[in-house]
């Protein structure tokens, strides 16, 4: 094992992520609650909430109004999903220092998705990127559908790196490769994160998997081979795309926190306050 990383971060997504495909709401105070639960567990990267328009995700409406609520720690970085300039507007005034940006390797699912294709998607983010840096935030993207689409099928690495490299040009440190409908096996990571840390560095990719096939920690160790340090997971394994047929959850960051754990790869989180963290979103959401 000694070819594996010393450490890695893991990004919290269940509060954004997590929350957006559930069916019940939950209030203001139980998300602020959620997070600094898993603030207290140790995770230092969290995506809180989302700047899309109610219409679509009212799950997260309250974004304006959860942001100022959460306790100020210069070791916990939140960020929050920006659609267009609009949602930047309202990310800017919330006070949240770092954005999200999102599109995807299928033209398809794009459309579905987000009622753009992928070159008028970088597009309407070349303004939005300009502006949130220029405002001191820092910006993530995110490449849906980076292995398989439920409409097109098998996605071509080059396609991949296509848009990664779009990102990438448009200013943001990191980009999060997702395996959408969880479809991915260890062979396909190989092949297209294999080509990906050929084109860019490993440093600057994270992985975004789904547990569809129960196939995502299977993922993560091998991409954790191939230098990728950086991963993607929602306490309590909830939540997922709600455009993506036949999606299932998110990796469970317990599942993440357990393997490197075992594999001794640093997390700097605690599993009991993790566990602590899960058991109450679970019990908010049965009871909402």
């Amino acid at each position: 094992m000694s070819d594996l990383p010393r450490a890695v971060r893991i990004v919290e997504v269940g509060p954004r992520d997590g929350l957006q495909n559930q069916p019940k709401t939950l209030i203001v105070e139980q998300k602020a609650e959620f997070i600094r639960l898993l603030g207290e567990a140790g995770l230092r990267d969290i995506e809180v909430a989302s700047f899309v328009h109610p219409q679509w995700v009212p799950q997260l409406a309250d974004a304006d109004m959860l942001i100022p609520r959460l306790a100020t720690n210069s070791s916990i970085r939140y960020s929050a999903l920006v659609p267009n300039m609009k949602g930047l507007e309202r990310a800017l005034r919330s006070g949240v220092k770092r954005i999200a940006i999102f599109t995807a390797a299928s033209e398809t699912f794009n459309r579905k998705n987000i009622n753009m294709g992928i070159s008028e998607s970088i597009e309407v983010f070349r303004p939005v990127v300009e502006r949130a840096l220029a405002h001191g935030m820092s910006v993530r993207g995110y490449v849906s559908t980076c292995f398989v689409c439920p409409y097109e099928g098998a996605i071509s690495k080059e396609k991949v790196s296509e848009v990664t490299r779009a990102l990438f040009e448009l200013g943001v440190d990191e980009v999060s490769i997702g395996d959408t409908i969880g479809a991915a096996t260890p062979l396909d990571v190989e092949d297209t994160v294999g080509h990906l840390v050929a084109l860019f560095p490993a440093s600057k990719l994270a992985m975004h998997f789904h547990d569809t096939y129960a196939m995502a920690i299977a993922n993560v160790y091998a991409s954790l081979r191939l230098g990728v340090t950086v991963f993607d997971s929602s306490t309590g394994g909830i939540g997922g795309c709600p455009y993506a047929p036949g999606a299932t959850g998110n990796v469970a960051t317990e599942k993440l926190v357990y393997l490197f754990d075992r594999l001794k790869v640093e997390t700097g989180i605690s599993m009991a306050r993790l566990q602590h963290a899960a058991q109450y979103i679970d019990a908010a959401l049965k009871a909402a």
